[in-house]
């Protein structure tokens, strides 16, 4: 009987590369059979955010936040280079143009090979992001969680 093999990610940035890599190495662990977490803190929770607008009772801080913050994965930057928002156009046409995923589309992918995407409740309750505003499906836990995944794990990365 094989081990099964674990791979964990914090992923903490909110730029559009920075996740892709994240999401391209989860879904290759996934496809060679790993279990795999994506813990998303901080700026990275901005991967799992809804496009779209949530209306939502919010204290003016937490306003201010969710106006600051792109909403949904398709919408942050890039971070080197992103000439006032070219940056991410000039990736995101090289990525068409090379019939390569985008960042919305290994999210996608990564649900359907079952990898677990966990928010971050500690940076939700600072941040004054709600479940409503993050993508269906997706779990909710604090660092104690991810500890008992990473504990386990064969790869653990913080990107």
């Amino acid at each position: 009987m094989t081990e099964t093999k674990r791979t964990t990610i914090v992923l903490f940035s909110g730029e559009y590369d920075k996740a892709m890599a994240a999401y391209i190495i989860a879904n290759g662990a996934a496809a060679y059979d790993h279990e795999v977490t994506i813990f998303h803190t901080f700026w990275g929770l901005n991967a799992l955010r809804k496009d779209e607008q949530v209306a939502l009772k919010k204290g003016f801080l937490e306003k201010m936040f969710g106006k600051m913050m792109p909403r949904g994965a398709d919408k942050m930057g890039i971070s080197k280079m992103n000439f006032a928002g070219m940056g991410p156009k000039m990736i995101k046409h090289v990525i068409k143009k090379h019939n390569a995923l985008t960042l919305p589309q290994l999210i996608e992918l990564a649900e359907e090979q079952d990898i677990k995407l966990v928010a971050c409740t500690m940076t939700m309750d600072l941040l004054g992001l709600q479940q409503e505003e993050l993508l269906d499906g997706i779990e909710y836990a604090g660092v104690a969680a991810y500890l008992g995944d990473a504990q386990d794990g064969n790869v653990n990365l913080f990107i």
